[in-house]
């Protein structure tokens, strides 16, 4: 695989982790969080002042930034309790709009709208490592192209084992069960509002360390328009209505095909006919549209359709395997 392609496939991970974080609690629990990209930046942005700031290891920052964003999941979860529908919506989409302002407000610590400088590197590379040497990747922006990929490749692996294991379980059985119907969970005995919390705590926690990790990296920085910018929630949302809501699966892998079809278009020189704009200065246009079909003729996602598709299949391959009487 081409070294540039590794690269843009490190990003692409991280879309993934941040997409499977909003599907654990709006696609199980079906609480609508419009405003997801306010774990992501609380994460970040953590991390990276206080390794800018304090001098803090990008480690310890990234387990600090965690904890904090999995605070403010603590803090929305509430509203859950008493709002639902577009009304907690609206809640989660303010929250995202108003930390804007304030990184705007305080320049000097947070960077405004420029945004921070990079912090440093979760694992330093200072000279080449020769066993990368040996093997083919001679300079250090391809070593370290490659040991960022598998950093994030790991996480992306322990976050989407941590979601299945959770949605596979009695606690994913019950988030299925107060999106159905929950008045009918509430009757049976279960506390609707601690298993609310809970998604939301878990589902900041994660988004949270997703965003940290991701500042420490060469393919993430600290600012507004990667973290908080409120076209990042809808990017995560769009991702993971397209891959499947509550399947994790779907927007895990939707997330990182959503990289690559975003970035084919923006870095596009096609002329259009007729319009004579190049498919790059259209690209999100373009990219929304394509949503929108898709959206249209798949409206469960491209997982669920995949999995009726081949339940379909096999029931054919059933039915004529069996001799007629």
């Amino acid at each position: 695989m081409p070294i540039l392609t590794l690269r843009q496939l490190t990003a692409a991970l991280f879309l993934g982790m941040f997409a499977m974080s909003w599907d654990y609690v709006s696609g199980y629990t079906g609480q609508l969080s419009f405003g997801h990209s306010m774990f992501f930046g609380i994460g970040g942005y953590t991390a990276a002042v206080l390794n800018l700031e304090l001098g803090v290891s990008p480690l310890v920052g990234i387990l600090i930034g965690t904890i904090f964003a999995g605070i403010a999941g603590l803090i929305v979860g509430y509203p859950a309790l008493r709002l639902e529908g577009p009304y907690l919506g609206l809640i989660t989409l303010i929250a995202p709009i108003v930390l804007v302002q304030i990184v705007n407000i305080f320049p000097n610590t947070l960077g405004g709208d420029a945004g921070l400088p990079s912090p440093a590197g979760l694992i330093p590379i200072e000279d080449t490592i020769g066993v990368l040497s040996t093997i083919g990747f001679e300079s250090p922006f391809e070593q370290q192209t490659i040991i960022y990929y598998y950093v994030a490749l790991l996480l992306f692996l322990a976050i989407y084992a941590l979601f299945y294991v959770f949605t596979r379980s009695y606690i994913g059985s019950i988030f299925t069960a107060i999106h159905e119907d929950e008045d009918a969970v509430r009757s049976a005995g279960i506390s609707v509002a601690k298993f609310k919390v809970f998604a939301f705590t878990m589902s900041g926690t994660v988004g949270g360390l997703a965003g940290a990790a991701f500042v420490h990296t060469p393919v993430g920085e600290p600012s507004v328009g990667e973290l908080l910018y409120i076209v990042v929630s809808i990017e995560v949302v769009i991702v993971s209505i397209l891959g499947g809501m509550g399947t994790i699966t779907g927007p895990a892998v939707a997330g990182i095909a959503y990289y690559f079809v975003r970035d084919a278009l923006q870095t596009s020189a096609v002329t259009i006919p007729l319009l004579d704009v190049t498919v790059g200065h259209i690209s999100m246009v373009l990219f929304f549209a394509l949503a929108m079909l898709v959206l249209f003729f798949l409206p469960k996602g491209a997982l669920p359709w995949l999995e009726d598709l081949t339940h379909e299949l096999n029931q054919r391959r059933t039915d004529q395997s069996e001799p007629t009487s």
